[in-house]
């Protein structure tokens, strides 16, 4: 099989032996990979910052058929993305979208736009003011492109429409709205109007944040998020990064 040449973002990256580091990269053609970064460890000139968390650039990796680790080739940065280990909340932000993509996405099917998605992501999460709420953003949008997106404008159940302007019952663990009906037999809680609509813009868009959103109102995003993932990505195994951002 030829060498494998694609752009890549680094979500992952540990130590493999006394000289290497294994990287779980997101990859614009071919989903999320895993390559092994042989020497890594005892020369930086081979692959440089190339292994650190979040730089992008373009990969060549050796596909191996029917292996799950290929081996890297070469890693030429293009963006490293230094601003996200200025602060804790861009950290934490940005590890909790890439612990995201790598639970979600797969080989080879993965949409091209979820790749966009999280570049666009951890962009915002680099740059603008409020890495928390760049981050809550980043994640709806991220699991929109990979088919996750809430049931938003009818009814999850009986698919009973719900009007823009409603406030309406929200189950995370349905999937989402439910008409007055149906949220008396399932557990919810209530989702106004106006989040329901900020929701669907990050879900749909990639428009920029919405300006003066009060701290209550931002949590109550973030504990959304928290419970709709909980609900439908963990599947018994812990999101130690996710967490770690949506309680702090």
């Amino acid at each position: 099989m030829p060498p494998i040449v694609t752009t890549a973002i680094v979500l992952h990256a540990f130590n493999y032996s006394e000289s290497s580091r294994i990287l779980r990269l997101a990859t614009r053609e071919a989903g999320v990979q895993s390559v092994l970064a042989r020497g890594a460890r005892a020369s930086q000139r081979r692959f440089g910052s190339a292994v650190d968390l979040f730089a992008e650039g373009e990969v060549q990796y050796e596909a191996r058929v029917g292996r799950d680790l290929h081996t890297l080739a070469r890693f030429d940065v293009v963006r490293s993305r230094v601003a996200l280990g200025t602060s804790l909340p861009r950290f934490e932000g940005a590890s909790a979208l890439a612990e995201v993509m790598l639970r979600v996405a797969g080989e080879d099917d993965t949409p091209q736009h979820a790749f966009d998605a999280l570049r666009e992501g951890l962009d915002a999460i680099a740059s603008e003011d409020n890495a928390t709420l760049a981050t809550v953003r980043a994640v709806w949008r991220v699991l929109g492109t990979l088919g996750f997106s809430p049931a938003l404008d009818a009814c999850v159940r009986c698919d009973a429409a719900q009007p823009p302007d409603r406030d309406v019952s929200f189950s995370a663990e349905a999937g989402g709205t439910l008409c007055p009906r149906c949220a008396l037999a399932v557990p919810s809680r209530q989702l106004p109007a106006s989040a329901r609509a900020q929701l669907r813009e990050w879900l749909e868009t990639d428009t920029g944040m919405s300006s003066g959103m009060d701290q209550p109102t931002e949590r109550a995003h973030q504990r959304l998020l928290r419970i709709f993932v909980h609900a439908h990505l963990t599947e018994g195994r812990p999101l130690r990064a996710f967490d770690a951002w949506a309680t702090a």
